[in-house]
């Protein structure tokens, strides 16, 4: 087992998530999670991930953890017994309830509301498939969610395993330096994020729209807000529909669909 957990000395009620992630390649999470804010709430105890390599578990001596699937076919199976012997170490090495996520395609596609769902939970266990598939007792039998980060497929579960570690993370109170800097985000609100702009107001003749430059709060922030909407409509139009409008918006949006701002 690998560790890059910290054990800081925080005080009680500070929420804290514990994430054991179960793969072959453990060394695919070295980099990504040793650099920027992932690394930051380690240090702070924010979050604590644990590195396990599932061969440990492997009874022979070639450490095999795949095999070839019953009835035929191409490819190699992810094999059952390695898994459960690796969830039953972790669990009884670590008593508090935990939720055992398996990443594969077949999964429900993650969005920003089961990021906020997992950010509630304390210990999260993450399977990271291999091969040309797994055996579905883990599924059947083991495991509490299956998620996708998307319809493609994807070598290993590794890397949509640190997308979720990193999405759900930014969601603890104390990861972002600034607690509102997830409040404008895009996904957060089901709309996404108004244009963003920074120094020099003129580059090149590629200019920062005047109204940032007013030093007027109310309309800045109608117009981000109305930038949002311009956004979304045009890019993301389904997620419109999740939207409780009040009547402002609904007039905003119109605005938008005809052209008129």
């Amino acid at each position: 087992m690998l560790s890059t957990g910290q054990a800081a000395g925080l005080s009680n009620g500070v929420k804290v998530i514990s994430f054991d992630i179960l793969s072959i390649f453990p060394e695919m999470f070295s980099s990504p999670l040793h650099f920027s804010l992932l690394k930051k709430a380690q240090e702070k105890g924010i979050i604590n991930i644990s590195l396990h390599d599932i061969r440990n578990w492997a009874d022979d001596k070639h450490k095999m953890t795949d095999d070839a699937p019953y009835g035929g076919g191409c490819g190699m199976v992810m094999k059952l017994e390695p898994v459960e012997k690796a969830l039953s170490a972790i669990r009884k090495k670590n008593r508090e309830d935990s939720t055992v996520i398996l990443m594969t395609p077949q999964g429900e596609v993650f969005n920003q509301k089961i990021a906020a769902e997992i950010s509630e939970k304390k210990r999260v266990i993450i399977i990271c498939g291999r091969y040309e598939g797994i055996d579905e007792r883990i599924r059947e039998h083991l495991v509490d969610r299956e998620i996708s980060i998307g319809d493609y497929i994807l070598t290993g579960g590794e890397l949509a395993a640190m997308v979720l570690i990193d999405a759900v993370s930014r969601l603890l109170p104390g990861f972002l330096g600034n607690p509102e800097s997830k409040i404008g985000e895009s996904f957060s609100r089901n709309i996404l994020e108004y244009p963003q702009y920074t120094r020099p107001a003129n580059y090149k003749g590629w200019k920062v729209p005047d109204v940032l430059l007013s030093g007027n709060h109310a309309k800045i922030e109608l117009w981000r807000k109305t930038e949002s909407f311009r956004r979304t409509y045009k890019k993301r139009p389904d997620l419109l529909k999740k939207l409780k409008l009040s009547a402002e918006d609904k007039k905003i949006l119109d605005k938008i669909k005809k052209g008129q701002i």
